[in-house]
């Protein structure tokens, strides 16, 4: 199945968001293995970072694209339907699509690969007038 950052944008919750990117690799798994000098290349050329300030506008520098979820400490790009050294090779046009790129912090970037929901930043409960009950 292949995901879409359209598809992701009719989610409204980061939940929501984040359980439909979840890929639950296992830690150790590379990506590039020893052709990660591949992806290297491709995230420092000009065209990767004309494509990653777009996402960064579009996403407005939000987690997961989700309002109120700024990220202060690193943008990550993702990609949705993960890359792979011949689409890299290639220059296939999965890896600058606007449609399979969203903005994501480093945490949330892990929990996606790993599997691991207790790395998302969780935001503070919001109390509400009458509400009296401890966190």
């Amino acid at each position: 199945m292949t995901k879409t950052y359209n598809e992701l944008k009719r989610l409204k919750t980061f939940e929501d968001r984040f359980s439909y990117l979840k890929i639950g690799g296992s830690v150790g798994t590379s990506t590039f293995g020893c052709d990660r000098y591949l992806n290297q290349i491709l995230y420092h050329s000009r065209e990767w970072k004309r494509t990653r300030n777009d996402i960064i506008v579009r996403d407005e520098g939000c987690d997961l694209g989700c309002e109120g979820r700024d990220i202060y400490n690193g943008i990550l790009i993702h990609h949705i339907n993960p890359i792979t050294i011949k689409n890299i090779e290639n220059r296939d046009d999965c890896v600058f699509d606007l449609n399979n790129l969203i903005c994501t912090g480093h945490n949330t970037h892990q929990a996606i690969h790993y599997g691991d929901e207790g790395l998302l930043i969780r935001l503070p409960q919001i109390r509400k007038s009458g509400d009296t009950s401890l966190w």
